[in-house]
């Protein structure tokens, strides 16, 4: 099933997302459950424009340096528009090794939940 959704949202073309994807409803029910933190990969013009209340802006280009903001003992699920940019963010932490990243597939774009600007 789950890599039926990946085919579905188009992120089963890089098998190095395959598991590490999450719908958007999963990602906003464990943000809600306090399961997991978000957090956003987008531009802060992007992100201004309106986010996820309290979840961190970390730009995709600026996620490598700030690596250290990323909690390592928490699930981390990265968020974008469309989850292209998330699956990026998601990639690069994984191969820094931090294993409990994950990809909101859909992003921004299909998020039902809460939104503040």
């Amino acid at each position: 099933m789950m890599l039926l959704v990946g085919v579905l949202s188009g992120c089963a073309q890089n098998p190095a997302s395959a598991g590490v994807d999450v719908s958007v409803e999963e990602a906003q029910r464990l943000w809600q459950n306090k399961e997991a933190i978000i957090i956003d990969v987008r531009t802060p013009g992007e992100y201004r424009d309106g986010h996820i209340p309290g979840v961190v802006n970390i730009p995709l280009d600026e996620l490598e340096k700030r690596m250290n903001e990323v909690p390592k003992d928490k699930k981390v699920v990265l968020i974008c528009r469309t989850g292209n940019r998330s699956a990026q963010g998601t990639q690069l932490l994984r191969s820094k090794g931090l294993q409990n990243v994950f990809n909101s597939t859909g992003g921004m774009s299909t998020w039902k939940g809460p939104v503040e600007k």
